[in-house]
């Protein structure tokens, strides 16, 4: 499974001096980028290729404030099966190891030209990946 650390900054948070939601997703974004840099497809690849990632459904379920000062482990966890759509399942957890809060999300690779979902999108990317290990391919 990938992991990603990442320390949260001051202007972050909320006026309740937690990590405003918002910012749940945007690390999230960060570490499914890192996750596909890991296996070597980088902007200029997928763009190259025709192709990007496009989220389809998030679900955040919160368990524990984040605060300023803290350390947050975020995992990435790619399940794939058939069709267009494939799930990436991510947990977010302090470095004391207290969970933190899991975000779930259906994906698809969207065509840049066709604006549609490519077909099987985990043959795709396999095909494109330097190393496609750490999307659980």
């Amino acid at each position: 499974m990938f992991q990603v650390r990442i320390a949260v900054r001051g202007y972050e948070l909320d006026l309740q001096g937690h990590v405003n939601q918002a910012v749940y997703l945007q690390y999230g974004e960060h570490a499914r980028w890192q996750c596909f840099l890991a296996a070597g497809l980088s902007p200029e690849v997928l763009v190259g290729a025709g192709v990007g990632p496009v989220v389809l459904e998030t679900t955040i379920r919160y368990l524990k404030e984040l605060r300023a000062g803290d350390e947050v482990d975020v995992t990435c966890d790619f399940e794939w099966g058939t069709g267009k759509t494939f799930t990436v399942s991510q947990a977010y957890t302090r470095i004391d190891g207290t969970p933190v809060a899991t975000v779930t999300g259906v994906a698809g690779l969207l065509d840049r030209q066709t604006r549609r979902l490519v077909p099987e999108p985990a043959e795709k990317l396999r095909a494109l990946a330097d190393n496609p290990t750490p999307l659980n391919l």
